[in-house]
């Protein structure tokens, strides 16, 4: 057996030699330290530990496929016979539920059967092991597709009981592809274009382990990203975005489908989509392919793959034109087999029309006989792996250990040391500096520490002055460079983030521009995606650059998101406080709201004080009775203490509080709650240069707040302060009026 420090999480990185059928036996490795999480990827995984280079340059880019096999190919009749036992059971499930998508897995069967039967590696046993192809049906809608090929897969997160509760409550089978429901989906994809933009994500995370990690002698790190995407995706902006930098990346081990079936829900694409899709990703940088026989052509689909994994320095996109609804007399290629249910009569007539012969919900035994091989093959694949990583760890015990902490993210020992601490006798800065200096300190921990930014590095201040750009020939590289694409740079760090658990990916933009990326967001949220959003420029403070740049509604929209922290720190041991929870949380994104502007650092702040949310800053009151209670957040934390002063002068209790996350103080005890905000108090002023909504929960009915309820204007940052009332003066105003 191999050493027992070597790693098997449940993720393992796997030979390039192994064929795609192909296994060896190798003892199993103990596995890694499992992440303490509630999620299903770390459920999974307490539960398994406790059961113990070519170029390809000369071809033309767009071209048909050519018709050659892989290597070893199942006998057409069974493939056929595979083939429809995917698309009843997407069909049989959709009936059930009277609600789905049957028409894109009727389509998509052919290519799919052979992705995940002939070509692609993957344990069913352990959805997780590191070194397995990772595949993203960006066209969620149809997710009936990879329920089905989970099933057939031997996939215990989908058995015959969650097909046939497919879209119904608390099942494992959700309308669309879950990660943090079902294991054996990698990413949340729904939204169009999201899918496709993770793909790029999981393949960029892939070619920079591979860079930084495979050695001469042992490539450590070798797996393949796949992606169904479907007309409604190429239509979206986010696909250029990011197809566009998986061109300029060269990302060689990333392989799209597009499921060329010219239907979207109004009908035949010609009415609103006639574009050349081959040569605008020809202009994206893409190796082209077309299968002009998606519906049965499986050789050309075989061949189609083979040629792709040979040009290895740009992705790849097939173009497989299928027929959307594939073996239904009545309503294949049209538009009403895209979105419900086929129908009773209708389902009869193409299990007529296809021959088939079986009950709902049953598979062949041929078929299931066949299938069933992937589940002791895995298990060899993932061994192979482990062995190949002792003999990894033994020679290469430093790129080992950092490769431990990516694989498993168990974060090093002590990382939380590095961040950098202040007193008020450090100089003022505008958080935005402090948090560069956060940054840096966390990339010299943190092996899994990466990001960028959306062409604004040197105003966001979020360069890793240590680390180069990755690039495509220099993909070690930690700093991103994401252009003026702010929503396909969210999604791709969604996909990077859940690539593996130690990727701690960050991304930045001026605040306002969220509204750009916000769909990204909220799916980093739902699925779970630990991304940090660094956010400068957070509010009227920029000054100068006016309305259009000035946030105002921002705060609030994110508190009044679920999952998701927003922080707005007041100075450096703040920023650094929600840096630290940031990177900590690896289930929940984290937005750093921080300033363009020079603020002090204040007396009271502390990183420790940050895990709370709000804490108390300064206060001249006993028994927990002050006479009025100041509430600010970010820059507005200096107005509410110098206001605090200005009132104890004339004699009166203040507490100063600071309010930095609303998500954390909300997880509090109701004991903390009221030693911060006694019910007794209603006296409460809140200051925020925002819109005031939402804090009437935090003042209460009888408490007032100074925020900006209106759009901002042009001007330097001082005179926009006083003309919007966010002084000194409003709050000792206001504090006055409720004592």
């Amino acid at each position: 057996m191999a050493s027992t420090s070597s790693l098997a999480l449940s993720q393992g990185l796997l030979s390039r030699a192994i064929s795609p059928n192909g296994s060896e036996n190798h003892a199993s490795v103990p596995p890694f330290s499992v992440l303490k999480s509630t999620s299903p990827r770390a459920t999974f995984l307490h539960s398994q530990r406790r059961a113990s280079t070519s170029s390809h340059s000369l071809r033309p880019l767009v071209r048909a496929a050519a018709v050659e096999v892989t290597d070893a190919t199942t006998d057409s009749t069974l493939v056929d016979k595979s083939v429809n036992t995917i698309r009843f059971l997407a069909i049989d499930a959709v009936e059930k539920a009277k609600s789905g998508h049957p028409g894109l897995p009727m389509g998509c069967a052919p290519m799919s059967h052979i992705l995940y039967d002939e070509v692609m590696r993957y344990n069913p046993k352990n959805p997780y092991w590191f070194n397995r192809d990772r595949f993203v049906l960006s066209a969620g809608h149809g997710c009936m597709l990879q329920y089905a090929l989970l099933h057939l897969a031997g996939y215990d997160s989908v058995r015959e009981e969650d097909l046939k509760s497919f879209r119904q409550w608390g099942s494992k089978t959700p309308g669309h592809p879950e990660n943090f429901e079902t294991p054996g989906v990698e990413v949340t994809t729904g939204p169009l274009g999201q899918g496709i933009a993770n793909a790029v994500g999981l393949a960029l995370a892939e070619k920079h382990l591979a860079a930084r990690f495979n050695k001469p002698d042992n490539e450590i790190v070798d797996h393949y990203t796949y992606s169904i995407i479907g007309d409604g995706c190429q239509m979206e902006g986010i696909t250029n975005e990011v197809c566009s930098l998986a061109g300029h990346w060269g990302l060689g081990k990333l392989i799209a489908f597009y499921d060329d079936n010219h239907i979207s829900i109004d009908g035949d694409t010609e009415i609103a989509f006639t574009e050349n899709v081959d040569k605008r990703f020809e202009a994206l940088g893409w190796h082209v392919i077309w299968v002009k026989n998606g519906n049965n052509g499986y050789d050309e689909i075989r061949a189609a793959i083979k040629e792709a994994k040979a040009v290895t320095d740009k992705p790849t996109l097939i173009k497989v034109t299928t027929t959307i609804g594939y073996g239904s007399p009545n309503k294949a290629n049209s538009y009403s087999v895209h979105g419900a249910a086929l129908g009773e009569k209708e389902v009869e007539a193409t299990r007529n029309n296809l021959g088939w012969p079986y009950e709902p919900f049953q598979v062949p035994e041929d078929v299931k006989s066949h299938w069933s091989r992937h589940t002791p093959e895995g298990a060899a694949l993932e061994a192979d792996w482990n062995a190949k990583f002792a003999a990894y760890e033994k020679q290469y015990p430093e790129e080992a250990e950092e490769l431990k902490s990516i694989i498993s993210g168990d974060l090093p020992a002590g990382w939380e040391k590095a961040l950098p601490t202040y007193t008020p006798e450090s100089p003022g800065d505008a958080t935005r500096n402090l948090s560069q200096q956060c940054l840096n300190a966390l990339a010299k921990a943190v092996p899994g520490f990466l990001g960028g930014s959306a062409d604004l590095a040197s105003s966001n201040m979020t360069l890793l002055k240590a680390s180069g750009d990755f690039q495509n020939a220099t993909p070690e590289g930690r700093n991103l460079r994401f252009g003026v694409r702010e929503h396909g740079m969210g999604a791709i760090c969604n996909g990077i983030a859940l690539h593996s658990p130690g990727f701690i990916p960050y991304c930045a933009t001026f605040f306002v521009f969220t509204d750009y990326m916000r769909a990204a967001m909220r799916i980093s949220a739902l699925s779970e995606a630990g991304v940090i959003y660094v956010m400068t420029h957070d509010s009227i403070g920029l000054g100068e650059d006016g309305p259009t740049h000035q946030p105002i509604e921002h705060l609030s929209s994110f508190r009044a998101m679920p999952n998701i922290m927003m922080f707005r720190p007041a100075d450096g041991n703040e920023t650094a406080g929600a840096y630290k929870i940031a990177v900590t949380r690896r289930n929940t994104p984290s937005v750093l709201a921080l300033s363009r502007q020079k603020l002090p650092q204040l007396p009271g702040t502390s990183i420790e004080n940050v895990e709370r949310g709000g804490y108390t800053v300064s206060d001249n009151s006993n028994g927990n009775k002050p006479d009025v209670i100041l509430i600010g957040t970010g820059s507005e934390l200096e107005i509410a203490a110098q206001a605090g002063e200005e009132l104890r002068k004339e004699g009166k209790t203040v507490r100063v509080v600071s309010f930095v996350c609303w998500e954390l103080f909300d997880e509090q005890t109701d004991e903390y709650k009221e030693s911060v905000l006694p019910s007794d108090v209603s006296a409460r002023v809140s200051i925020e240069a925002g819109t005031t909504f939402g804090w009437g929960k935090i003042v209460g009915g009888k408490g007032k707040s100074i925020g900006v309820d209106s759009f901002g204007a042009s001007a330097p940052a001082g005179k926009l302060y006083k003309e919007f009332g966010i002084t000194v003066e409003a709050v000792v105003a206001a504090a006055k009026s409720l004592i």
